[in-house]
């Protein structure tokens, strides 16, 4: 058995199964993602999902689903499951006796006599999803039908029945090739060996997604199924089926599918888990690297890439080069000192006041693991484009004002990670004077003076020489709250808004800090009784009425809950190292028991990974995303903390 492993009883038990999902990618922007039986729950799950060239840039759900039938004797048992209306048909599930995770994604079904194994990969840079069928035992002849379930849709839409859809297939090598709207890319389907197509094509109405049931979207959708492939297995043979988007050559199938699995890295412990975890948030498009900010419903946003890429590269493989990559290609996209928050250009929406911020901090990452040499001379000229663009305000609602701090603010939208919206409001649009950003513009400002004194650059360290101290004083003046002895959550026309929130801990964390260690204590000693849980920090302290403990129900509803009480895992990372910084080795122990929780639910919500976020109330259910870049990446760099003190002497 394998690390991750579950029991027959847990395997058939369709309320225990369907809540744990698995994600396959590919490396390049596409996945393969389902629950555990193969049951999907979601308008996002499918055995092949990419964003496809031409169809839009958001991701495209093509081959949604494919159901196994085992032929003996004329009988026939479905290994399939779909949600319809009132039931579950077929209810393959209970053929299920064994899953395992490694070195694939693999299911082993008994039916009578019959012992087949079902094992999964997505190909590195390819749009290619294989299954390879096994037939361990037998006792007679028998035949494999598989019956593809097609989609051709958007990953936030779903699909219905229509005459516009091109219902047709043409033969492939081994197999069809099909295309229900030209503005997707054509769909291969193929097999590696001997084989019939039966052609009937038909529309499968009403297919349920519980998930999105819940989460208060539509959640049914009709799906096509061009036919069904038969395939005769003999014991010990095995049959592999390929979906891409370009046709294979057959008789290649099964050396990629043996390569694929020596490219996988072990999953045999919690760190193995999220290395592996992690390298699935790497994605490379031509020049381009990026981080997707999770599965399966975000793409590539700037503030998370720049939190989760030190821990998802650096402190996960040591891998310089692709953290490299994605500052590169970041740099390559900023404009008048922002970098996009969402999308690409020429489509992104520059609009977060921290996120090149956090490109320091990010550089500051890099430089402690592959050295500070080059920072200045390659990203030197970007570093003072932001911190001019910042000075200067040359971006609407966010300034720096006489005082030396970074006001930011525009009326109904909210320009920090804190950015929910319900009913076309900003939930937390904390327009002022926010902490994290002004702790991280002292951070910004002190490392880029740093690197320019060390390289010489004797013009921008006189030009900006006396902003530290500046912004330093205003900093503790403006956010100290003295009454609670800790910092206020964010400066206001109206003054200092002095609820307890995490965003402080940054003013503690960052490499630079405008806080004397007394203040230190105050902020962590307040985080630590109102906010810290055992799956991160909660981003409102439960004391206050606005508290939401429970990220549930429609969109409102959890977006209301998202920054008002709901636990985020990614600030695990800063709450451990702001902590070991200031207490030493002697926080080691509480720092352990706190990445313990996130060991305990790997095979919880998404299958070897951390979700974006739990409920703030016990017993802390995981959700939203099933793997989350920022949730992962921060874990692995507090785990690099922690061993790097356990080290000194």
């Amino acid at each position: 058995m394998g690390y991750l492993k579950f029991n027959k009883d847990e395997l058939v038990n369709l309320e225990y199964s369907l809540k744990r999902e698995v994600l396959l990618t590919n490396r390049a922007g596409g996945y393969c993602s389902t629950t555990i039986v193969c049951c999907n729950t979601r308008k996002y799950h499918g055995l092949l999902v990419l964003p496809a060239e031409g169809a839009g840039e958001e991701n495209k759900v093509l081959l949604s689903s494919l159901s196994e039938t085992v032929v003996q004797h004329e009988k026939s048992f479905n290994l399939g499951i779909h949600k319809y209306p009132g039931t579950y048909y077929p209810r393959g599930h209970k053929y299920i006796v064994d899953f395992s995770y490694e070195p694939v994604f693999s299911l082993v079904y008994r039916v009578g006599g019959v012992l087949l194994r079902k094992e999964m990969v997505m190909l590195h840079n390819e749009e290619r999803v294989m299954i390879r069928y096994t037939l361990l035992e037998a006792r007679s002849h028998t035949l494999l039908r598989l019956k593809p379930f097609l989609a051709y849709r958007g990953i936030h839409d779903l699909c219905k029945a229509n005459r516009m859809a091109d219902t047709r297939h043409e033969t492939a090598r081994n197999g069809i090739r099909s295309r229900l709207y030209p503005s997707f890319p054509s769909l291969y389907m193929q097999v590696n060996g001997e084989h019939t197509f039966a052609p009937t094509p038909d529309w499968y109405y009403n297919i349920e997604y519980t998930e999105e049931r819940l989460r208060g979207y539509d959640f049914q959708e009709d799906l096509f199924v061009p036919g069904h492939f038969e395939i005769p297995l003999r014991p010990g043979e095995s049959a592999i089926f390929s979906a891409s988007t370009k046709e294979e050559e057959p008789t290649r199938l099964e050396e990629a599918f043996e390569g694929a699995i020596g490219e996988r890295g072990p999953r045999d412990c919690f760190e193995n888990c999220l290395k592996y975890s992690a390298s699935q948030f790497i994605a490379r498009d031509g020049k381009d690297t990026e981080v997707v900010a999770g599965y399966p419903w975000f793409g590539r946003w700037g503030r998370d890439s720049f939190i989760a890429l030190p821990g998802v590269t650096l402190f996960a493989n040591g891998d310089a080069q692709s953290c490299r990559e994605v500052l590169d290609t970041m740099a390559r996209q900023l404009r008048n000192g922002l970098f996009p928050n969402v999308g690409k250009p020429p489509r992104a929406a520059y609009n977060s006041a921290d996120a090149p911020l956090w490109f320091f901090w990010t550089l500051q990452q890099y430089g402690s693991v592959a050295g500070e040499e080059e920072i200045w001379t390659r990203y030197g000229d970007k570093m003072k484009e932001i911190l001019s663009a910042y000075r200067e305000g040359k971006n609407p609602g966010i300034r720096v004002t006489d005082n030396g701090l970074v006001w930011a603010s525009l009326p109904g939208r909210a320009l920090t990670w804190m950015d929910a919206i319900a009913e076309g409001r900003a939930v937390t649009p904390r327009g002022g004077y926010a902490v994290e950003i002004n702790a991280l513009w002292y951070n910004a400002a002190c490392y880029a003076l740093k690197l320019a004194r060390e390289a010489g650059d004797a013009s921008f360290a006189k030009e900006w020489e006396k902003m530290p101290e500046k912004i330093g004083e205003s900093f503790r003046a403006h956010f100290w709250y003295e009454a609670g002895g800790y910092l206020a959550d964010c400066v206001e026309e109206t003054g200092q808004d002095a609820r307890v929130r995490p965003n402080q801990l940054f003013a503690c964390s960052l490499e630079y800090s405008p806080l004397t260690d007394e203040m230190k204590r105050g902020v962590l000693d307040a985080i630590r009784r109102e906010l810290l849980s055992s799956r991160g920090l909660r981003t409102l302290s439960p004391k206050n009425p606005d508290y939401r403990g429970s990220y549930e129900g429609n969109q409102e509803s959890r977006d209301l809950a998202y920054h008002q009480g709901t636990a985020w895992p990614w600030l695990i990372g800063a709450y451990i190292e702001a902590n070991l910084k200031l207490r030493g080795k002697q926080f080691l122990p509480v720092a352990r028991e706190l990445l313990s929780g996130f060991e305990e639910d790997l095979s919880l919500h998404g299958i070897c990974s951390i979700a974006e976020v739990y409920d703030g109330n016990p017993p802390q259910r995981p959700n939203g995303c099933i793997s989350q870049a920022w949730s992962v990446g921060e874990v692995l760099r507090a785990m690099a903390l922690i061993k790097a003190y356990e080290n000194l002497e």
